[in-house]
């Protein structure tokens, strides 16, 4: 028997969208994860980490032995649910509310997150957003710089601090995206960051190679989290996924292992490498 497919009913959030809102909730909370003590005593800032594949990540990480600074933009019952489930895991968790996309508080984010984890071996950078635009002529400035700044400009504002604390043997990890690599014609801006990702996180994995520190990256391809009913109208929600090879979305708990695998000595012979959780699409390049 195949797999059951999920059916995901129409619905419609404004942006940056919020987790408890979802019907059906995401699975993101690595209920059935079994640890291994992977990320004993490291340090992990993830930014987006309230809710969705960020929040999973965080969980994972903690369940792996990771302490972890949540970074995000103002979902706040979102992160402090992230939070409870990092601590139910038994680590630190660290809130940090604020815009990715302006340097001074990616800097002062980072400072405050070693300040008090002490220590910073692993980076994530996750926070997105995206707009639908039918026609390239209706993406305004506003949009097109609003969307770079998330999407890569922060990616860059993130880098730059956190290597100021990171030793030998961290790790980076970029969320790219499956339209990255097949493209989205409604999604023109946003696809166009997602590929500046994959081609910053080759470049940067060269440019740390001498000092012993591996870049990475995840490309997911339809993942149900919140940026999916903030985005689009509840038309396109309805039957989410539905279009990939698998049939179904795919839920951040089958994203964030991708993420312990990079960021744990299980990849050690991994750099600037991209890995594909995107339900069966076959990607080239």
């Amino acid at each position: 028997m195949g797999e059951k497919k999920q059916t995901v009913p129409p619905q419609r959030q404004s942006q940056p969208g919020e987790e408890f809102k979802m019907t059906p909730a995401p699975r993101s909370k690595a209920r059935e994860y079994i640890p291994a003590g992977k990320l004993s005593e490291k340090a992990a800032v993830i930014t987006g980490a309230d809710s969705g594949i960020g929040r999973a990540v965080a969980v994972m990480f903690a369940k792996e032995g990771a302490d972890v600074a949540v970074m995000y933009l103002q979902e706040h019952k979102d992160a402090q649910e992230t939070k409870r489930l990092v601590e139910e895991a038994g680590r630190k968790c660290l809130l940090i509310s604020g815009d990715v996309g302006d340097s001074a508080f990616c800097a002062q984010a980072i400072r405050s997150a070693v300040d008090q984890l002490g220590h910073l071996e692993i980076l994530v950078n996750n926070a997105a957003e995206q707009h639908v635009q039918q026609r390239p002529e209706d993406i305004t400035d506003e949009q097109l710089e609003r969307t770079f700044r998330t999407n890569i400009f922060a990616y860059f504002y993130m880098v730059r601090e956190s290597l100021r604390h990171m030793q030998a043997g961290a790790t980076i990890i970029n969320t790219t995206s499956v339209t990255a690599y097949r493209g989205n014609p409604s999604l023109l801006d946003y696809s166009s960051t997602k590929g500046a990702i994959v081609a910053f996180t080759r470049s940067l994995a060269l440019a740390l190679t001498d000092r012993q520190i591996r870049v990475n990256g995840v490309a997911p391809g339809p993942i149900w989290t919140p940026l999916i009913p903030a985005t689009f109208p509840e038309q396109k929600v309805e039957g989410f996924g539905a279009d990939a090879p698998m049939g179904r979305p795919g839920q951040p708990d089958e994203v964030a292992p991708c993420y312990v695998f990079l960021a744990s000595d299980d990849s050690s012979y991994m750099t600037g490498q991209v890995l594909h959780p995107n339900g069966g699409w076959v990607i080239n390049g």
